[in-house]
């Protein structure tokens, strides 16, 4: 990418900017949160009062001798991050060590009776059987007399648009939900997506989720419709191996997900069944890479998971995170390219996104313009703006390793 303007690593070093404020106002509220939801013991509250000090004005601390995955985060740089402040290393690495940390200080990885336990499956849940949840199923019989085309359209903006479920969103962003959203999305490539799934298609589609509970659902109602209208013959969904970012989604959040819509009445239950029968036969598969909760772009990813994604007809990455994870968590100049950004992914890639972050690429200057001079930078985070992006031909396909 040597044509590509330089775009600086977002750090969480700028007091006042949003990384900021989500190091020291978000991550201690999700602290407190998790505390609430379980009765922890003595020991985890002691944990988990030291993560809090340690986040927020500590430094990065190795991992212990005996961590299952030591390895692993030595391989994510955290050698190279080591006593340094949780608000000098890159903000996306600062984020997940976060998370691994809390699953630490509340006996995720054991051993122990609390080993395996989700803490933020009580918010998971609590959303899942929510009523507004049963409201968005019941609006599907609406669908069911429009043209394929019609519903599949439909289905993918519900998709787009559910990730502003996205439960750690609402912390520090109360009432955003609630807002309209922008009656426009800041880029559309979607007749190039459907270019790629086409009616009748044989091919393979690569959903990677981001969120569980009400943004997962309308994931798996648009692979429902995809695998049964034949707009692809197979789908592998990838998720979490293990809860990460309050809400992203994992293999149990995708049984609990299903069960809710085979248990839901009309054209609901018709697609949890149809899902349900997917996975029985291999036309749908469910994975969790290890890569999934790295804290690196994907630019960084490993072999076997690049040969993953070279064989898709499609890679669609859902989400704020994702895509951060795809074109660099960096502060590009909005007009650079989604294409040359995702250059280095092995096959056809894009994006389905509500705007959470800094991160953006591929605007137009026009489209900028406006954003700017309508709302300031407000526009990049505050969730009342999407984008779907495509880029059909990745050039990355050739690497067979990692980059750094």
């Amino acid at each position: 990418m040597a044509d590509t303007p330089f775009a600086p690593v977002i750090l969480g070093n700028e007091p006042g900017s949003f990384p900021h404020s989500v190091l020291a106002e978000r991550h201690p509220a999700i602290i407190s949160q998790v505390r609430d939801a379980f009765p922890y013991g003595p020991g985890q509250h002691r944990a988990l009062d030291e993560l809090l000090k340690s986040c927020t004005e500590g430094t990065v601390e190795p991992l212990p001798a005996d961590a299952p995955d030591r390895d692993r985060w030595q391989e994510w740089d955290l050698a190279d991050h080591t006593g340094r402040s949780w608000y000098n290393v890159p903000w996306l690495w600062s984020e997940s060590w976060f998370y691994r940390r809390l699953l630490q200080a509340v006996g995720y990885f054991g051993p122990g009776a609390w080993q395996g336990v989700d803490p933020f499956r009580p918010f998971k849940r609590a959303e899942l059987d929510a009523p507004e949840t049963g409201e968005e199923l019941a609006a599907l019989d609406g669908l069911r007399d429009l043209p394929e085309e019609d519903r599949a359209r439909a289905l993918l903006h519900g998709s787009l648009w559910g990730n502003r479920a996205d439960l750690g969103f609402r912390l520090s962003a109360a009432g955003a939900e609630a807002r309209e959203p922008a009656p426009a999305l800041v880029a559309d490539d979607s007749e190039t997506l459907w270019s790629l799934l086409p009616p009748g298609g044989a091919g393979t589609l690569v959903l990677v989720a981001d969120n569980a509970g009400r943004e997962l659902v309308p994931d798996l109602l648009l692979i429902a419709h995809l695998l049964t209208e034949r707009r692809a013959a197979r789908v592998v969904l990838h998720v979490k191996p293990y809860p990460y970012y309050v809400s992203d989604a994992t293999t149990a959040d995708v049984v609990d997900a299903l069960r809710r819509l085979r248990t839901a009445p009309g054209a609901a239950g018709e697609y949890g069944r149809a899902l349900w029968s997917a996975l029985g036969d291999g036309r749908l598969d469910v994975r969790a890479h290890p890569f999934s909760c790295a804290p690196l772009p994907y630019e960084r990813m490993p072999g076997d998971l690049r040969a993953d994604f070279a064989a898709a007809t499609l890679t669609l990455l859902k989400g704020d995170l994702n895509y951060r994870r795809l074109v660099g968590d960096r502060l590009w100049p909005p007009t650079t390219p989604f294409a040359r950004v995702t250059e280095h992914f092995p096959g056809p890639v894009g994006a389905l996104r509500t705007l959470k972050s800094d991160v953006i690429t591929g605007l137009s200057a026009r489209t900028e313009d406006a954003l700017v001079a309508a709302e300031g930078q407000r526009w990049r985070t505050d969730g009342t703006h999407a984008l779907i992006q495509v880029s059909p031909a990745g050039r990355g396909a050739s690497a067979a390793t990692s980059r750094r």
